[in-house]
């Protein structure tokens, strides 16, 4: 699969170039999917992979807003397309791409949550439950009465915090908006205009400062258990401001997208292994 279109710096040239690739007839896919099924046909997997790539892009810029580039979800949801291309059945009775959304939809997710789980040391586990649950919630929270009530029975349901389901929420619901752009029909009001004074006070800062100096310092402590690539990965995948993609990874090391990014996963079990305990014998 090492010739599949590879998204760089321009999506616009990769959307072109996955566009190129015609979309396949139930026939055609049904043939393509018997022909890797039994036969592990590798032209019949590329081929069935290449007119799906689209629909990756789609499910990815559903999560456009999650503060995860773009570009590295959809190189995720092309390795969920790939998983899915192996693990499918066509005898089952059903369309290759409803199974394939699945797939592409777990990878997607789980990257996000792996890149949260460094920042929100200490609430991955909640937030990893409230990520898969989001749906219930927000059907939950358009119906009935009170906002706050039902926040409250969610909380219980899913036994967490209450502050969480408010968080996740909101998270997972947010879009790209302008402050300056106009908040009533009259045009007068920004929502620039509407934003709270919430800067913290001196010893807010200074706490702030303190907590972010002992977190720093653990993970640079749990850094140095990690082996030369594990620790490059994590260095410019996670850290970085501006991340590097598997791909980039990959073309540096001399290893493929799925070998950076089993990489990346191993590395940062570790680090919160290393993390976890350092901060458990600090308390």
């Amino acid at each position: 699969m090492s010739n599949l279109p590879v998204v760089k710096n321009s999506l616009e040239t990769y959307l072109a170039q996955i566009n190129q690739f015609p979309l396949l007839t139930p026939e055609e896919e049904f043939q393509l999917a018997v022909r890797y099924y039994k036969y592990k046909d590798i032209t019949a997997a590329h081929k069935l992979i290449t007119s799906n790539l689209r629909f990756v892009v789609k499910v990815a810029l559903e999560y456009r807003s999650y503060g995860v580039k773009l570009v590295d979800l959809i190189q995720e949801g092309n390795i969920g397309l790939m998983m899915a291309v192996k693990k499918f059945n066509p005898y089952k009775g059903y369309r290759f791409i409803s199974y394939a959304i699945w797939w592409i939809r777990a990878y997607i997710q789980n990257f996000i949550i792996k890149t949260w789980s460094l920042v929100k040391i200490g609430t991955t586990q909640a937030q990893k439950k409230l990520f898969y649950k989001i749906g219930k919630i927000r059907k939950a929270l358009e119906s009935g009465d009170g906002d706050e009530k039902k926040y409250e029975v969610l909380a219980k349901d899913f036994d967490v915090a209450k502050e969480d389901i408010i968080e996740m929420e909101q998270r997972m619901s947010s879009r790209d908006l302008s402050l300056d752009s106009p908040f009533d029909d009259e045009g007068e009001l920004t929502h620039l205009e509407l934003l709270q004074e919430d800067s913290p006070n001196q010893e807010e800062i200074l706490a702030r400062q303190q907590e972010e100096e002992i977190r720093e310092r653990e993970v640079q402590k749990a850094l140095k258990r990690l082996n030369e690539k594990e620790a490059y990965v994590i260095k410019h995948r996670i850290m970085a401001d501006e991340p590097l993609t598997l791909q980039e990874i990959g073309n540096h090391l001399k290893l493929s997208r799925e070998r950076v990014r089993q990489i990346e996963s191993e590395a940062l079990k570790k680090l919160r292994r290393e993390i976890s305990s350092s901060l458990a014998l600090q308390s």
